[in-house]
C-alpha cells in the first residue's frame, strides 16, 4: 500500500460537495500553504515542463507475502529538461529540520550537467504560502545559469520593501520584517547541513563565521513556535530569494480554505463566493 503525500491532511475540499469554505485571505506570509504545497509545487513544475520521479522504498517483514508489503513513498524528484535544476518532495520518514519543522521540499542547482554535486540547495517547509515557493521556482526555470547571481543582495530587501515590511533597524543592510514584526528575512549565518559547493562553506571552522545565505521565517508569537521556515545557501543568487520574497510580502490576496491554527485570528477574510 502506498502513503499519500499528505497523510494527516484531509483530502482536497475543493472537490468536495459541503467541504470548507473557500474564503480570500492576507497577509500572505500568515496564511500557510492550504493543505496543497505539494500539489501547488508540482503543478507548477508540471507546467513549466520538468519530468517527475517517484523514488520508493519498501518495508518488508520476515516471511510477509508479497501483495502485504508496506511501500513508502519517501521522495518525489522532479527534474528541469536541461538537468541543472531539481526539486525534490520528501516525507517525514527521515526528516531534515528546519526551526523545529520538517523539510517538505529541497530545490537544488548547478552550474554543469556532468557535474555530480549541487551548487547550492534552497530548503522549504510546510506552511510556507505555495505561492512564494512557485514564483521562486519559476525564476530558477527562466535563470540561464542557475548558479550565477544576477545582482546583490539588495534586491532582496528591496523586493519586501516595496510591499511595506520594514528594514531591521539594527541591521538595515541585511534584515527585514513585516508590518506586523511575525515573519522576517535576513542574510546571515547558515544552519547546520545546508548543502553549498562554495569552498568557504565546506572549510569554515566550528568558531568560524562562514559565507552568508538568506532564512526567512514566521513566528506567530514570540517564543511560539514557527509557522514555517525557509532556507538558502550561501550560493543561492539573490536575484531568485528576492522572488520568493517578493511573493511572499505580496499585499495580493490568496486563496485558502484550510487556515492555520497559529494564524487564523490575524488573518483578514472575505468570502470566496
Amino acid at each position: 500500500m502506498e502513503a499519500p503525500l499528505y497523510p494527516d491532511l484531509p483530502p482536497d475540499s475543493s472537490a468536495s460537495y459541503g467541504g470548507p469554505p473557500a474564503f480570500w485571505v492576507g497577509p500572505r506570509y500568515l496564511a500557510g500553504d492550504d493543505g496543497r504545497l505539494y500539489d501547488t509545487v508540482a503543478d507548477t513544475l508540471a507546467g513549466l515542463g520538468w519530468a517527475g520521479l517517484t523514488i520508493v522504498r519498501g518495508r518488508q517483514v520476515p516471511d510477509e507475502a508479497p501483495e502485504d508489503r508496506q511501500v513508502l513513498r519517501s521522495t518525489v524528484l522532479h527534474v528541469s529538461p536541461d538537468a541543472l535544476r531539481w526539486a525534490q518532495w520528501c516525507l517525514a520518514d527521515e526528516p531534515f529540520h528546519l526551526g523545529e519543522l520538517p523539510i517538505a521540499w529541497q530545490i537544488s542547482a548547478r552550474g554543469e550537467a556532468d557535474s555530480p554535486l549541487a551548487q547550492w540547495s534552497a530548503y522549504f517547509t510546510r506552511d510556507v504560502p505555495g505561492e512564494a515557493l512557485a514564483e521562486f521556482l519559476i525564476a530558477l526555470d527562466a535563470h540561464e545559469q542557475p548558479a550565477v547571481p544576477l545582482g546583490g543582495s539588495e534586491l532582496v530587501l528591496d523586493a519586501v520593501a516595496a510591499h511595506g515590511w520594514f528594514r531591521d533597524v539594527d541591521q538595515p543592510q541585511t534584515a527585514a520584517t513585516d508590518p506586523t514584526f511575525t515573519s522576517h528575512i535576513s542574510l546571515g549565518e547558515v544552519p547546520p547541513l545546508i548543502q553549498d559547493a562554495d569552498p568557504h562553506a565546506l572549510t569554515a571552522e566550528a568558531d568560524e563565521a562562514g559565507p552568508a545565505g538568506w532564512q526567512a521565517w514566521s513566528e506567530p508569537a514570540l517564543g511560539a513556535p514557527c509557522l514555517w521556515a525557509a532556507s538558502f545557501a550561501a550560493s543561492v543568487p539573490h536575484d531568485l530569494v528576492a522572488a520568493f520574497a517578493a511573493s511572499l510580502s505580496s499585499t495580493a490576496p490568496v486563496l485558502r480554505r484550510v487556515l492555520p491554527a497559529a494564524t487564523r485570528e490575524r488573518l483578514l477574510r472575505a468570502p470566496a463566493n
